[in-house]
Formats: C-alpha cells, structure tokens, sequence
C-alpha cells in the first residue's frame, strides 16, 4: 500500500458489484448461507490485483466486518492477534 493511498479501490474487482456479497445482511444469516456468500466475495477477492493493498488496508484499521482482501472478519482476527502476540 506504500504510495498508493487510496487508489486501489479504484482498480478493485469488487468495485460496482453489490455489498451483500462482501458483507453480512442486518439479519440473521445461516450458517451455509454465509459460507456461500463468503466463499463468493473470496473468488472475486482471488483474481483482484489488488487483493493486498485491501487486506493491508482491512487490518490497519482493524475492520469489524465483510471481506476485505480475501479475509472474513474471523480470519483478519486471527492474523492480527498473531501480530500482538
């Protein structure tokens, strides 16, 4: 993300596709429900040039929720306890 800013998003796959995909709805979701919609928004996450600058970006500001950078908010948790500890 060094020099980039912000600019990545510009260039995001998931630029222009609807949020739902890449995070939870207000209600409650099943379990397989999340798990296909998570594993949808990853895809897209898996061909974005851009996919580091969006994860580097997600856990620099701790981002509570969604997929950000091929990562749920559970897997984002993971790495930046790691990083604490």
């Amino acid at each position: 993300m060094a020099g980039m800013g912000n600019n990545w998003q510009r260039q995001a796959l998931c630029k222009g596709v609807r949020s739902s995909l890449f995070f939870p709805p207000s209600t409650s979701e099943k379990k397989d429900e999340k798990e296909r919609r998570e594993s949808r928004a990853k895809a897209i996450c898996g061909r974005c040039r851009v996919i580091v600058p969006c994860r580097q970006y997600a856990l620099a500001l701790k981002e509570p929720y969604g997929i950000w950078g091929g990562l749920n908010e559970s897997e984002r948790n993971l790495i930046l306890a790691r990083i604490a500890s």
